[in-house]
Order: C-alpha cells, then structure tokens, then sequence
C-alpha cells in the first residue's frame, strides 16, 4: 500500500490508542488553553502521552489539525445558511430558525468555535476561515434587513449593527455556558431568543396603544 493510499483527503490514518477524532479533540483543547501559534508539535505530543512523529500518523501537520478543527465549527454554521434560504415562513420566523441553529452548534462544538472566534488572521488559513465567517454575519444582516423591509421587526435599527451585537451575544456563549451549569442548552437557546426578539419587535406602538 502506498503512502498516497493511506491518506483521504491528506489526513493519514490513526495508529492504535488513538484516531483522528481523539487527537483532533486534545489538540483544540491545547490550542484554546495556550494559544494555537504558542502550542507547538511537541507540546502537543506532551498532552497526548505520544511521540511528535506519532502525531503525523494522524495528521500531516499543525495547520491541518487547525483546518480540521475550524471546519468542524464552520461547516455546519454554514449549513445553517443553506438551510436558512429553503426554510419556510417569513423572513421572521427564517431569523429565529437561524438564531436557535446557530446557539445549538455553539453548545455542541463549542470549544471548535471558540478556536474559530479567537483567530487572529495571521496565515492565509485563518483569514479564509475568518472570511467564511463573515460570510455568515452578511447573511444575518441580510435577515434582519429583510425582515425590516416585511415589517415584522422594528426598522430603526441598522441591520449590520444589530446583526453584530446578536452575534456578539450569541458568541459569548462560548466564554462561559458549561454542561454542568444551572441551564441547559435548551434553556439557554430559550434566553437568547426571548431577549433578541424582545428588543427587535418594535413594543414601542404596543405601549402607546395601550
């Protein structure tokens, strides 16, 4: 078997102990505790218990452990997008789909997309992911625009600010929600909404109706 046959995608196969999946897991949690460009291989051969050419049965190099672990984060926010563009309803209700998917990936994956938030653009790799990420911030915009435009969220609010300021709450969660805390991701996506979609209803006309 040739060396080219035992890699897809240029990612070698595991050696026994360990897979991909494990290794990829230590490494973020490596990376997110010391820094990605301060955790070097030998480092992260430490953390494992295993030789640094041990890691290169798994991975051909640190910037392929950090592609794999960004994708893991920016892949399924990115479907969410295409997800967002065949899902039914009005541009409100496309909004809150976008929102709850977007707190549930940040529980689950969340020390993949707290490896992502804290990119400092620095290599050709990280600004790519940095634009992927952008791309998905446009389109939340995008959302709150159109639903200004249909009427259903109040219209004198920028919609890139606001998408900004959802975002940046939205992205705390990452900082500081643990499994082990008082709520549960549920609850938690349940807060977030009520507070988003509290604020951008326009209750100002409800109140003088009243």
């Amino acid at each position: 078997m040739t060396s080219k046959d035992k890699a897809t995608n240029g990612v070698r196969r595991g050696r026994p102990g360990y897979d991909q999946d494990s290794v990829l897991r230590i490494a973020v949690q490596a990376f997110n505790e010391y820094g990605y460009d301060a955790t070097s291989m030998g480092k992260l051969a430490e953390r494992l218990g295993i030789s640094k050419s041990a890691i290169y049965h798994h991975v051909p190099s640190k910037q392929d452990l950090l592609r794999l672990a960004l994708d893991q984060a920016l892949i399924p926010l990115e479907a969410v997008v295409d997800e967002v563009g065949e899902h039914e309803g009005d541009a409100d209700e496309r909004l809150e789909f976008f929102l709850r998917s977007t707190i549930r990936i940040l529980v689950e994956q969340r020390p993949y997309v707290t490896l992502l938030l804290r990119l400092r653009g620095n290599t050709e790799l990280e600004r790519a992911a940095v634009e992927r990420r952008r791309a998905i911030d446009r389109k939340l915009a995008e959302l709150v625009a159109t639903a200004q435009a249909e009427g259903s969220v109040r219209t004198d609010l920028d919609s890139r600010t606001t998408a900004r300021l959802m975002f940046g709450m939205i992205n705390s969660v990452v900082e500081w929600y643990r499994d082990s805390g008082p709520i549960d991701g549920s609850a938690l996506e349940q807060h977030a909404i009520a507070l988003v979609f509290g604020g951008l209803h326009d209750t100002r006309a409800k109140s003088s109706a009243a």
